[in-house]
């Protein structure tokens, strides 16, 4: 009956059921963990849930650099930085502002900025990815988790541990309980990651094939379609999330995606198969990522951290704002740049 619609059509289809059913079980556990451990939502997002939603940037950009397309590499990590922020959490700010807490928020978006700052330096002075700036990213993601870990330990969520307090006061047994709803928790988590990891793995590598099939550039595809269907776990994390009342949780895992992408991916990527900046899109004889990609980065980010910092939540202008941007971002890429080429 459907015999005239291509088969990755179909694995498209699956790999967004797998997408969606796995965001489902990771923020469920993700979520469970945080309240067995009294930890704010925020920390939680900003580390376990942002490392099982950037699996797939990882494969993808490992697998990229491993096969020499460092263009791949590069703009599955920074254009999944510009989708998470402008693109997945502009949706939810612009559906459903949460509040934010600023204590939790400083450290993440610092370490971001100053990671950013590195790796547009690198880029704009040296030109090229080399080994040792590979391993100092690596490093550099050690030093955020273990940062990560003293602040969850130093900045419990009270609520929770009070609510915690009163049912051990009640089940006796509640200690023996807790520890199997917590190896349930994990067990959940890592299986629901694997999920998310295949899913966007038939979706992004059929999208290609899709995109191909109409000509479009592999540094566009890396950019936007590669980019979007690596970004979509943080896509269904988020939404899953906001629809569950976790907006912290959907907050701190865009935040740190965005940390993992350049310190993680990047790291991993550049160390593997070292690269240089990829040239193919050019502007008015500039190499096209200098002039827009790198700084719409900064742009982003600030728009969607900086305010919410000030002011302790977000704003539905800070995610219509950034919606504009993503869409004019993408009608450069498809329209505007392949003019200058």
């Amino acid at each position: 009956m459907f015999d005239f619609i291509p088969n990755y059509v179909y694995l498209l289809i699956f790999g967004f059921l797998l997408l969606i059913k796995g965001g489902d079980w990771f923020v469920d556990a993700a979520t469970g963990i945080a309240k067995r451990f009294h930890l704010p939502e925020l920390l939680i997002g900003a580390t376990v849930v942002s490392i099982g939603t950037t699996l797939p940037e990882v494969m993808t950009s490992a697998i990229g650099a491993a096969s020499g397309s460092g263009a791949m590499a590069y703009g599955n990590a920074i254009g999944s930085i510009i989708c998470n922020t402008s693109l997945i959490a502009a949706i939810t700010i612009s559906i459903k502002p949460s509040k934010a807490d600023r204590k939790s928020l400083i450290f993440p978006v610092c370490f971001f900025f100053g990671a950013m700052a590195f790796y547009a330096l690198n880029a704009y002075v040296f030109g090229t990815f080399n080994l040792w700036m590979g391993i100092v990213l690596l490093l550099g993601f050690v030093v955020y988790m273990i940062i990560n870990v003293i602040n969850m330990k130093n900045n419990p969520d009270e609520a929770e541990e009070e609510k915690s307090e009163e049912l051990n006061c009640e089940l006796p047994e509640g200690k023996k309980e807790s520890n199997i709803g917590l190896i349930k928790d994990i067990v959940m988590l890592i299986a629901s990651a694997l999920v998310i990891a295949v899913g966007a793995d038939l979706l992004v590598d059929n999208a290609i094939i899709i995109a191909e099939m109409l000509n479009v550039p592999q540094t566009i595809i890396s950019l936007t379609i590669v980019a979007l269907g690596t970004s979509l776990p943080e896509l269904v994390t988020a939404i899953t999330s906001l629809m569950k009342g976790h907006g912290a949780l959907s907050l701190g895992n865009i935040i740190g995606a965005n940390i993992f992408n350049l310190v993680l991916v990047s790291g991993a990527a550049i160390t593997i198969n070292p690269f240089d900046v990829p040239a193919d899109a050019t502007f008015m004889g500039m190499n096209a990522s200098f002039i827009f990609d790198i700084p719409l980065v900064f742009i982003v980010m600030g728009i969607m951290t900086i305010p919410t910092i000030i002011k302790g939540k977000l704003a539905r202008w800070q995610g219509i704002s950034l919606l504009c941007l993503y869409f004019a971002y993408c009608a450069l890429q498809f329209v505007v740049l392949p003019n200058f080429a």
